[in-house]
């Protein structure tokens, strides 16, 4: 089995290291921009690919995007170094929310949204960041055909990283003015019909989302603009994706959707259950002890970890599913955030695909049960969702791999800024309350453009 050449070099942060990167038309940065309950150690840089997957916004691929992702993790099977960071070659990239038509029989929906539906390469180069030990490498693996060898690319991307320049500061401000597909009516409008069809006998629960759209300021660039999320919004599974020109998605999300390492262990980490951050240590502790416990967010976090233990299921060993912890508290640094685990061992002969084939999207962000909250989302919500609530990913050529669930995230088309957020909705869901609830998720994406909080 072939193993990956790998070359140390001096520590530099990701950030900063991603900076000459970020004007490619095609770049990942993979970016652990808070610790998360330890969740946030690594970091990824991913540019140059071999090749990639691109679909439009319409959904057409040129080959089933799930098929040719196989073909591409089975380009070679590697034996990974475990005393460095876990992803070293293989595929990343975004899968957007909408690819579940393609798993599951759903009404095609209606427009309004210009992103890509997915943006996935191949990479046989990356430099690998290990942000605790302060530690990062080159790695790269011989599996593109033409390509220069394994150390000449280390050597060619050792060479881009020389001289990276200190990140300028985060000054200044910029006028948006946001216009919401769903005012503050339409929004509480559409909450309370997802309550009818819970009463209904529908659903036990139901996502709910918003879209707010702006315009890039001039004095803005997207890269920048990430930065400023990310201030704004620091989370462990935060992420910088170019996907073509004119189109960027900027993700500070705190989400991991589902793991897999190289023995088969899977482990999906849901979160639902939300509240601000107090201003002071006494509110800050009366409002995590609120969520502990609110009767509704465990009943909402409750259902999706039902929903994924039999999403698991479908392809994990039998008699391996289960909970490993179960509405824990997760503090952010703007949210508290109610936690559960859930882990199974994948079935001999299936993999990475089958894996999300199985679980996407996921119902942290559907409801369940999942295809029918589907179908009701499709009806309320005005557009498609586009990279939102979609999963960003790497996956090694090991069998291994990590995603998180797009939220708190920015889409960048042209000069078109999209922000998302949303909410659970169950049977004693208040729809004024969920509507604070997403303002609540969605007020630091809109102060990132501002830069109210940046220094």
């Amino acid at each position: 089995m072939a193993k990956p050449t790998t070359k140390e070099i001096p520590y530099v942060d990701p950030l900063a290291a991603f900076q000459p990167f970020s004007s490619d038309p095609v770049a990942v940065l993979l970016d652990s921009a808070d610790e998360g309950g330890g969740r946030g150690r690594y970091a990824f840089l991913a540019v140059d690919p071999v090749e990639i997957i691109v679909g439009d916004a319409e959904g057409r691929f040129a080959e089933d995007p799930f098929i040719k992702m196989r073909s591409m993790i089975h380009v070679e099977r590697l034996e990974t170094d475990p005393t460095i960071p876990p992803f070293q070659t293989g595929i990343c990239g975004f899968l957007g929310y909408e690819l579940g038509g393609l798993i599951e029989d759903l009404p095609q929906h209606k427009g309004g949204n210009e992103f890509p539906s997915i943006g996935v390469g191949l990479y046989d180069t990356i430099v690998a960041f290990d942000t605790f030990e302060r530690r990062a490498w080159i790695v790269a693996s011989d599996i593109g055909p033409g390509r220069s060898s394994p150390m000449r690319r280390i050597e060619a991307m050792a060479e881009r990283m020389l001289d990276i320049p200190t990140l300028s500061a985060l000054t200044g401000s910029s006028v948006a003015s946001w216009e919401w597909e769903l005012d503050r009516q339409a929004y509480e409008g559409a909450v309370q019909k997802a309550i009818d069809y819970i009463y209904a006998g529908d659903i036990f629960q139901a996502n709910i989302t918003a879209r707010a759209m702006t315009q890039l300021p001039e004095t803005l660039d997207p890269f920048t603009l990430y930065r400023r999320l990310r201030w704004a919004t620091p989370a462990p599974f935060a992420a910088f994706v170019s996907c073509g020109e004119e189109h960027k998605l900027l993700c500070a999300s705190p989400e991991r959707f589902i793991s897999l390492d190289a023995s088969g262990r899977i482990s999906a980490r849901p979160i639902k259950g939300t509240r601000p951050r107090g201003d002071v240590p006494e509110l800050d502790a009366a409002l995590a002890v609120e969520l502990t416990e609110s009767e509704k967010d465990r009943a909402e976090n409750l259902m999706i970890v039902d929903l994924l233990r039999n999403d698991i299921s479908r392809i994990a060993l039998i008699g391996s599913v289960g909970v490993n912890a179960l509405c824990e508290l997760e503090t952010f640094t703007r949210v508290h955030h109610l936690v559960s685990e859930v882990v199974g061992r994948l079935r001999p002969g299936f993999d990475v695909v089958d894996l999300f084939r199985a679980t996407f999207p996921g119902g942290s962000i559907t409801g369940a049960p999942k295809i029918r909250a589907m179908e009701i989302i499709n009806e309320l919500e005005p557009s498609k969702r586009g990279a939102y609530c979609g999963s960003v990913f790497w996956a090694g050529l090991d069998g291994a791999m990590d995603s998180n669930i797009i939220i708190r995230s920015l889409t960048v088309s042209g000069d078109t800024v999209s922000a998302h957020a949303g909410g659970g909705i169950v049977a004693d869901s208040e729809p004024a309350s969920e509507y604070e609830e997403m303002r609540t998720k969605i007020n630091p994406l809109l102060a990132s453009i501002s830069g109210e909080q940046a220094s």
